[in-house]
């Protein structure tokens, strides 16, 4: 069960109707009950190059993951073959991952790493990580909130790793409950696994759904879960 920090001193129930990009300002700060009310408001943090000031998002249309719109080419389901899939058993070498200096567009700074392990050790942000032969090869990390993952980032270090622990989230994540995987933008990547878009108000709706059901047992009893969403 996460454990609830304290509460926000800034206010997300006020407009926070976003421009063009979906940017919608600057501000606040990254403590765990805002990063917290801000996703629960369907706003997400990134850094803004200048200064490392942190800026809040949220994009209209909204890229999310049904989990009954789910496709696995055969190709994928191939590779899974060849993985197991384990949750929060490496949640700091997944960020490190999704923030190496070498990869395109990067914006995971030491603040955004630290903000999430602090998010981490109170049960709220998780990693979904795709092993080979004992060796981590790739996987995601997000924050879990009711019947939503707010996927942040992931990385491969082999082919279809990064895919497959997509696969392994939205599989493991299936029961008798609403649940949505937000991806923030959908990419032609994305796409191939069934993402779509819908409009920042039918998001909002969906999040006052999905916030209401109860926390997955994916992440109940971690950091042991193994992961085997294919034979």
């Amino acid at each position: 069960m996460p454990i609830e920090p304290p509460a926000s001193r800034w206010d997300f129930s006020v407009d926070m109707s976003p421009d063009e990009h979906g940017f919608v300002g600057v501000g606040a700060d990254d403590e765990p009950g805002t990063l917290i009310a801000a996703y629960r408001s369907a706003l997400f943090p990134m850094p803004i190059e200048s200064g490392g000031v942190l800026g809040w998002w949220s994009p209209d249309p909204r890229g999310i993951l049904e989990l009954d719109h789910l496709h696995i080419s055969r190709s994928l389901r191939r590779s899974m073959r060849h993985f197991e899939f384990r949750v929060d058993t490496a949640f700091d070498e997944v960020v490190a991952g999704c923030a190496a200096p070498t990869r395109p567009h990067r914006w995971i700074d030491d603040r955004i790493r630290r903000a999430y392990r602090r998010l981490h050790d109170l049960g709220w942000a998780h990693s979904v990580e795709t092993w080979c032969d004992g060796q981590l090869v790739g996987g995601l990390y997000g924050l879990g909130i009711g019947g939503l993952f707010a996927a942040e980032s992931k990385f491969h270090r082999r082919t279809d790793a990064s895919k497959a622990a997509v696969v392994a989230l939205a599989t493991g994540l299936v029961d008798d409950h609403p649940r949505v995987i937000d991806v923030q933008w959908r990419t032609d990547h994305l796409a191939m696994l069934g993402v779509t878009e819908i409009s920042r108000s039918q998001y909002l709706e969906r999040l006052h759904t999905v916030l209401s059901s109860p926390d997955p047992q994916l992440f109940t009893d971690t950091p042991h879960t193994i992961i085997r969403p294919l034979a």
